[in-house]
């Protein structure tokens, strides 16, 4: 997710054009000097009269333009209108009806992905078939987003610790292979309900730093309960980077990622063999649609008894990415449940 600058004071004498008031009683005397008698002919006095003007409006000029950008930027960056989340979800729901009746998924759903300098943003936007109470209860605990985290095969390990007062998720990040958790990356997200309601939650996790050069992530879970008793979600996952991690992605990109793709058609629609995204915003797409399927597979399993739970997860999660072989097939079922287990009984303690 600036502050206003105090407006600098402009003297009359500084605009052109403006009326010049008259000194006081006492007051020092404006300091005047006739051009021409420093070395200068009285017909040039038109001249520099007008290059002294048009300095003015230059000088003054640009202290407006400072001052529009500077108000442009703050009201960019700060709050917003005061609009209700919940009808502004509603609106985009209304928005994307095109996109979610029709496309290459088998429920309603769309993605969406951005490559800005230096950040990279995914997002999907899905109904699903369980209503608004139903996702709130879950992912407004933290304890349910690492059953869910720990379903993507880069996430290693997810436990919520108190830091400072505050609840953090402490995260490890790693290869797609069971690893020692000293060789992966640790993250810790604090938790944070931005907003709960009957009808509505938003739920963020936001971590500083990464690895690799990577900083400011985030992952953002919204929902809006529909009439018809489903609701649809909103997943943002974003990130940004600097040098080192822009020379890792172009090292990814050149070799293991070199083939891979997102889910966003480049080209005709229709073609019986789309062309999908690649580079940056394929591989922020292929994530983004990991981590929802992963809170999709956790929302379905809530049904099954506490103790089957998480087998059950596992085996939603992984039959979904096989609908996507193309985008998401990167393990076997063998391998994947073996390092899952391992990897959930090994959170279940503090590491």
């Amino acid at each position: 997710m600036a502050g206003h600058l105090a407006k600098p004071v402009i003297a009359d004498d500084e605009v052109p054009g403006t009326p010049r008031i008259a000194p006081g009683p006492g007051a020092e005397p404006r300091c005047r000097c006739d051009v021409y008698r420093i070395g200068l002919r009285p017909e040039d006095d038109v001249g520099m009269r007008r290059l002294t003007d048009l300095a003015h409006w230059l000088r003054v000029a640009g202290r407006v333009a400072v001052l529009s950008a500077c108000a442009c930027a703050a009201t960019a960056a700060g709050p917003e209108p005061d609009t209700d989340p919940a009808s502004a979800l509603q609106a985009r729901y209304a928005a994307l009806s095109g996109q979610l009746a029709q496309n290459l998924f088998p429920q309603p759903l769309h993605v969406e992905s951005k490559e800005g300098p230096g950040a990279s943003e995914g997002e999907v936007y899905a109904v699903v078939d369980y209503p608004i109470a139903t996702v709130a209860e879950a992912f407004s605990s933290p304890e349910s987003w690492c059953d869910a985290l720990i379903l993507h095969p880069n996430v290693k390990y997810c436990r919520p610790v108190s830091r400072d007062g505050r609840t953090v998720l402490s995260t490890a990040i790693g290869r797609k292979f069971d690893q020692p958790l000293g060789s992966a990356h640790r993250l810790e997200f604090t938790f944070g309900i931005a907003a709960s309601r009957p009808d509505y939650v938003d739920v963020e996790l936001k971590a500083r730093r990464g690895p690799l050069g990577t900083a400011n992530y985030r992952i953002s879970l919204e929902a809006v309960g529909l009439e018809d008793g489903r609701t649809f979600i909103h997943l943002r996952y974003s990130y940004t980077y600097g040098f080192a991690g822009r020379l890792a992605m172009k090292m990814y990109l050149s070799s293991s990622g070199r083939d891979k793709v997102g889910f966003t058609v480049v080209g005709d629609p229709d073609d019986p063999q789309p062309k999908f995204i690649g580079g940056v915003r394929g591989a922020i797409e292929r994530n983004t649609m990991r981590y929802y399927l992963a809170i999709d597979a956790y929302l379905g399993a809530l049904a099954t008894p506490a103790d089957g739970r998480f087998e059950q997860s596992l085996e939603r999660w992984f039959n979904a990415t096989e609908l996507y072989p193309r985008q998401l097939r990167e393990i076997d079922r063998e391998a994947y449940f073996a390092m899952k287990r391992s990897e959930y009984q090994r959170q279940q303690t503090i590491q």
